[in-house]
């Protein structure tokens, strides 16, 4: 396996971070991960995504936390972006939420670059009402689509992953 690009190194060393100093996270690194989801692939370019960044000290951020069973993760962040589609511009649901998923990894790998942690929240999409509610927006208007809670890591990431063998459904 090849290791000695940037690009994939960052593929491979990219961890899910769920603890965090309380240091926050400054306005130009924010700006830089939404760039980096801003760039990802869409379909017919479309790019239907929108984007709402929660700081720790808005009052948004506590009740973000409340919609989940992960609150400890969103109140220790120093921030969430959290990523919708925007109802009006979405034309294949199933190629915006391929998207929206790409865009967030962007973000991610963001994330990691700028030597931040950061965690994807899927499980807060579970009450599209109670999330988009806190954020003082419409299910009519918007899909959420996760949320990521982010600040500087205090934790060092592990993970594991299946062998390619056991995902291949052919042999290579």
């Amino acid at each position: 396996m090849k290791t000695d690009n940037p690009v994939l190194q960052a593929l491979f060393d990219r961890r899910s971070i769920r603890q965090f100093t309380d240091e926050s996270v400054s306005t130009e690194d924010i700006k830089t991960i939404l760039e980096a989801g801003r760039w990802a692939p869409s379909g017919l370019n479309n790019q239907p995504w929108r984007f709402m960044v929660i700081p720790r000290h808005d009052a948004s951020h506590e009740k973000l936390a409340q919609c989940t069973k992960y609150a400890h993760i969103v109140k220790k962040s120093a921030a969430c972006i959290c990523i919708m589609l925007d109802k009006s511009v979405m034309y294949s649901e199933m190629k915006d939420h391929q998207g929206a998923g790409a865009c967030i990894q962007n973000m991610l790998l963001a994330i990691h670059a700028l030597g931040l942690g950061g965690v994807w929240l899927g499980q807060i999409v579970n009450d599209q009402d109670a999330s988009l509610g806190a954020l003082g927006l419409s299910n009519e208007s918007y899909e959420l689509q996760a949320v990521i809670a982010l600040g500087h890591p205090d934790q060092k990431g592990s993970s594991s992953r299946k062998s390619l063998d056991d995902l291949l459904l052919e042999e290579l």
